[in-house]
């Protein structure tokens, strides 16, 4: 399949008239890889960050970003700084796949005329539609790799105060939910993860096809933009978004930490959650892991999308079919 064929459906330019979703699921598979494996370590810092709790004297276990990189690093080691990368990399492949090819695929289908752009309502449909689609993995997977990654913290805390934290892992984690609670115990906090993700999709996916289309073409008669500006698109695209829904990705983050240390809170839902922040940290507290998510969604992104168009399946594929023509 040529790149003129593949199309660029999520650049804002105007569609093309054949759609394959096997590539487009394959690339945002290993675009998903890839873009996790560079940032996880930020996105540790951010969910511990989102977790901590501040105490009655105004105490807290990380001042900062940096002093949260540093304390993890301390206490833990490098390779405490993939705490639960294994399912988040293991989970990420359908997920990342999920969500950049239903964009790809709505997008195509809810075209008025496949020679025209896409209205800006109807990308902000495509997108809602696309992190829709996405929660059936990204809730279990964000459970997993929140309990994971917040491990070091609650274990960190039990040490202060004299006492040892149970360790866990992502298989015995998974199940004790499945015990507990059924395979539903996977699935807390769909509903703040679905408010966090459909609202991200709908800012972001327009966002990107937008500035995207603004860069310069591979080729004169190509529809895809160079990959350095793929690259540029996906990271202001995402960091902007992830800044706008990060009050939603606070309190998910709090639905979602099964274990607690001493004196934090627990949530009963979202209006729960929200009011119970608000009152007792102030409006503030919906920021906190604010930079540090805009920090891990902007190369994320723009990694996933700049992989996604390297056409990496295309090129897969037509090199088996040419060996099996010989």
């Amino acid at each position: 399949m040529t790149t003129a064929e593949r199309g660029n459906t999520n650049s804002g330019t105007r569609p093309v008239k054949k759609f394959s979703l096997l590539p487009k699921i394959i690339n945002g598979g290993i675009a998903g890889i890839i873009g996790v494996s560079v940032v996880f370590p930020l996105d540790l810092v951010k969910t511990r960050l989102q977790s901590q709790s501040i105490g009655l004297n105004g105490e807290r276990m990380y001042n900062s970003m940096l002093d949260c990189f540093w304390k993890t690093y301390r206490n833990e080691g490098y390779f405490g700084m993939y705490r639960g990368s294994g399912v988040n990399i293991l989970l990420i492949t359908p997920e990342k796949a999920i969500k950049l090819a239903a964009n790809d695929f709505f997008r195509y289908h809810l075209s008025i005329e496949k020679s025209k752009p896409l209205p800006v309502i109807r990308e902000m449909i495509a997108g809602a539609c696309a992190g829709f689609c996405q929660i059936i993995v990204t809730t279990p997977m964000e459970l997993l790799k929140i309990q994971m990654q917040d491990a070091g913290r609650i274990a960190a805390q039990a040490k202060l105060e004299g006492k040892v934290a149970r360790k866990i892992s992502a298989s015995s984690l998974t199940l004790e939910l499945i015990r507990t609670k059924g395979i539903l115990g996977l699935y807390k906090g769909t509903a703040a993860t679905m408010l966090r993700d459909v609202s991200f999709s709908i800012i972001y996916f327009p966002l990107f096809a937008r500035l995207n289309s603004l860069g310069p073409r591979k080729t004169d008669n190509s529809d895809e933009a160079v990959l350095w500006c793929s690259f540029l698109s996906g990271c202001a695209a995402g960091s902007l978004a992830a800044l706008t829904v990060n009050p939603f990705d606070v309190v998910k983050t709090r639905l979602q930490a099964i274990k607690k240390g001493v004196g934090e809170m627990n949530y009963s839902g979202i209006s729960d959650a929200f009011m119970k922040i608000l009152y007792n940290e102030g409006p503030r507290a919906f920021f906190k892991g604010g930079a540090c998510r805009m920090i891990v969604i902007a190369p994320l992104f723009g990694i996933a999308q700049m992989v996604y168009f390297l056409g990496v399946a295309e090129f897969i594929i037509n090199s088996t079919k040419r060996l099996g023509e010989k």
